[in-house]
């Protein structure tokens, strides 16, 4: 009998979001462990020796403990995926994969995450300024979506999985996605997709 996944989690996190997804894209069977972040739990010493910079998500895998969200993609697809299409091996294609989850750990996590971050968490940033870079990214996703369907190859990889979260809710953090045909389009395909499941919404701050 396979021992469901333990994910640690905060349910409004992006970064979890991606994770909670994939293992519902896969059909994993997993258990959702909430950290009371607003109290520090995941600073404490049992969650650092989970994951070491206390940060979610992280999971247990029958005693494999891993952290980072685009690491946990990329373990679940080769240990559990019975087919390359969610990680394509064929050099070109695998490059652009990477290069979109390079893209969710620097330009969608300082820019959509970031002023998310601030609206709906209270974090100190310079929430015109994420704003800004998520508007910039958009700028070039929406171009690039104008003659493609998904990010990386002619079919849904773990580059749109790592993408989707938080554009898919970045007007919660006051960017508005109404100017971007293609990334709206983009993100009702792989709504659309057997087994998506959606991450709570938080309110919407009035856009200026």
């Amino acid at each position: 009998m396979f021992t469901p996944i333990k994910l640690y989690r905060n349910p409004k996190s992006g970064h979890c979001h991606r994770v909670e997804l994939m293992l519902a894209f896969l059909k994993l069977p997993y258990e959702t462990i909430d950290l009371d972040m607003q109290n520090g739990e995941h600073k404490k010493p049992d969650y650092l020796k989970i994951s070491p910079f206390g940060l979610v998500p992280a999971i247990d895998d029958a005693g494999f403990i891993l952290s980072d969200s685009n690491a946990i993609l990329v373990y679940l697809v080769q240990q559990y995926a019975s087919e390359s299409d969610w990680m394509p091996k064929a050099p070109k294609t695998a490059a652009e994969v990477q290069r979109w989850l390079s893209v969710a750990a620097d330009n969608i996590y300082s820019g959509p995450c970031a002023a998310r971050l601030v609206t709906v968490f209270g974090a100190p940033l310079d929430h015109e300024a994420a704003i800004s870079k998520a508007h910039a990214l958009f700028k070039i996703m929406d171009t690039h979506l104008s003659e493609r369907e998904w990010l990386a190859a002619e079919h849904i990889t773990i580059a749109d999985v790592a993408g989707y979260s938080y554009i898919a809710h970045a007007p919660e953090g006051g960017v508005d996605l109404k100017s971007y045909p293609n990334i709206l389009a983009w993100l009702a395909r792989i709504e659309a997709q057997p087994h998506f499941i959606a991450m709570a919404k938080s309110p919407i701050p009035a856009l200026s």
